[in-house]
């Protein structure tokens, strides 16, 4: 058993099938809280603590999967190639929204901090919660953060993205589909995107700028971190 686990084929293995359970058990209940990213995790969690398996073994063939994320990120770039034309025309907009929801995102989080007595690692560890994984962690390392901590800072704000976006934007009535898609991908990254994609074309090329622009607007305010610390 301690020689299957320690290769990285198990790790690769565990992840593809967690996935692939969670996919499976979305379409069959077609519940909100049975999303795949949320069963797959936790189908992992429970497979590695029955077992009593080290996260070290597991991450072995996971980093190799994590090896993919930033490449994952870039393809995103397709669907806004698509839609070109209505970026030229909405780009004040775009900037501006992306903006927006970056400084809210590192400013809720900041005050949030504060109120609950948080020192500096957990703090910086936190911020970029809202950026996809590549960016959150080179920014919380470079800031001297935890990085397993914004990881999983990462994964929650997306799933929230995902599980709760479409019904915020019924919620608040937002008709337009480059508003939509900026919201889902400035505020839950990839994940969000992810559900963009589904509700429609244009919101998915949006949210996919979104991670990109907000990604850049993140790691240039990280340069004033320490001042706001």
């Amino acid at each position: 058993m301690s020689a299957l686990v320690s290769t990285p084929y198990f790790g690769i293995f565990l992840t593809v099938f967690a996935y692939w359970a969670g996919v499976k058990v979305q379409k069959r209940t077609g519940l909100v809280v049975c999303n795949n990213m949320l069963v797959s995790i936790c189908l992992i969690i429970v497979v590695l603590t029955v077992f009593h398996i080290p996260y070290e073994s597991y991450y072995a063939g996971g980093s190799v999967i994590n090896m993919f994320l930033g490449p994952a990120t870039t393809c995103m770039a397709v669907s806004i190639y698509s839609k070109l034309e209505q970026l030229k025309k909405n780009w004040l907009p775009v900037l501006v929204g992306c903006l927006t929801g970056a400084v809210t995102s590192i400013g809720s989080i900041l005050i949030m901090c504060r109120l609950f007595g948080l020192d500096k690692a957990t703090t910086v560890s936190l911020l970029p919660k809202s950026v996809t994984t590549p960016i959150a962690t080179a920014v919380c390392e470079g800031q001297g953060g935890i990085v397993p901590i914004t990881v999983a800072a990462v994964i929650v704000t997306g799933i929230g993205g995902n599980l709760l976006g479409p019904y915020l934007i019924k919620l608040f009535r937002i008709k337009d589909p480059v508003a939509a898609g900026l919201g889902l991908g400035s505020a839950s990254h990839a994940i969000g995107t992810a559900k963009a994609l589904e509700i429609g074309e244009t919101e998915g090329a949006m949210s996919s700028l979104a991670i990109g622009v907000c990604g850049i607007i993140t790691a240039l305010l990280a340069l004033f971190f320490d001042v706001l610390l």
